[in-house]
This record gives C-alpha cells, sequence and structure tokens, in this order.
C-alpha cells in the first residue's frame, strides 16, 4: 500500500515534469551552440576591439561618432575600469573607482559622444560620487568643476590625436 496522499502525488508529478523540462532546455541549447561553447572560455576584450576600430585616421566610427572623441575618452578614462563601452553609440560607462589616496570615496563616470564633429559640444561627461558612511555608500554630489575638468582633458586629448594625424578629419 501506498502511503502518499493524492496531493503529495500531483505535487512530485509537477516537480519532475518541471525537472524534465529544465534538462531537455539545457540539452537543446547544449547541442545547438555547435562551436559557441569554446567561444564561452576564449577571453575576449570587445572595448580593444573597438578602440582599434577607430583610427586615428578616421574622423568618425560607423555609428556616427568622432573617433578622435573616442579615443580620447578612453585615453582619459583608462585608469578607471570600464563597466559598458560602445563605439557606435559613444558611449563609456566605468565602474566604481576607489583613488589610491581616498579611503571611502568611490567615484563612476559616464561619457557621452554626441557628434562627429571634433568640438566641445559633442561630448558629454557625468560624474557619480559616493562617501561610504556606517558600512553603506551614500550618493553625494561631485565637485562642481569634476565633469568640466574631466570633459576638457578628453577634448585635449581627443586634439592630441588629431594633431597627430596631421590635423585631417578624413
Amino acid at each position: 500500500m501506498s502511503t502518499t496522499r493524492p496531493c503529495q502525488t500531483s505535487l512530485y508529478v509537477r516537480h519532475t515534469t518541471h525537472l524534465v523540462a529544465v534538462l531537455t532546455l539545457f540539452t537543446l541549447t547544449a547541442c545547438s551552440g555547435g562551436d559557441k561553447a569554446s567561444d564561452l572560455t576564449a577571453p575576449r576584450n570587445h572595448l580593444l576591439s573597438e578602440d582599434r576600430g577607430a583610427t586615428g585616421g578616421d574622423d568618425q566610427l560607423n555609428g556616427g561618432v568622432n573617433a578622435y572623441l573616442w579615443r580620447g575618452a578612453l585615453d582619459t578614462l583608462s585608469f578607471m575600469p570600464i563597466a559598458s563601452a560602445d563605439a557606435v553609440g559613444g558611449f563609456i560607462l566605468t565602474d566604481w573607482y576607489t583613488p589610491p589616496a581616498a579611503h571611502g570615496e568611490r567615484f563612476k563616470i559616464t561619457a557621452y559622444i554626441l557628434d562627429r564633429r571634433l568640438r566641445s559640444d559633442a561630448l558629454r561627461v557625468s560624474v557619480f560620487r559616493q562617501m561610504q558612511q556606517d558600512g553603506a555608500w551614500i550618493d553625494t554630489p561631485p565637485a562642481a568643476n569634476m565633469a568640466s575638468d574631466i570633459t576638457s582633458k578628453i577634448l585635449a586629448r581627443a586634439r592630441e590625436l588629431r594633431a597627430d594625424n596631421g590635423n585631417r578629419d578624413n
């Protein structure tokens, strides 16, 4: 005689059905990948390939952003870990960075390249700052001139890259 009740049996059948469905899904996913499974373990740095695509002789990337501004922004922000970068869309987002001399304080920067031309209004930089208080990170406004200082450094680097290329835009 069975000691299981009808509701326990249906619960067992439901869980077993879900388990079989999940295992089938994993099996199909693994089989359909072909050689892509080996790509998962291969180290890749998409940022470097995008950066190399923004050669100094090009005044724009495929997406329509200025290559000098793109390279200048990457060069200027290279001391921070890059969380995300899109050369086509002209977007760079850093991860949180704590300066060596500042404990309990961290920064994150977002840079947008908005135009194909090398102009100061083709770049927008946002700086985010947090301070650690009682074990929690609290949003704190950065210094008023921090975003403009970083923007100036990016623009200066972009102009330097352009000058190194003979002041050519194409």
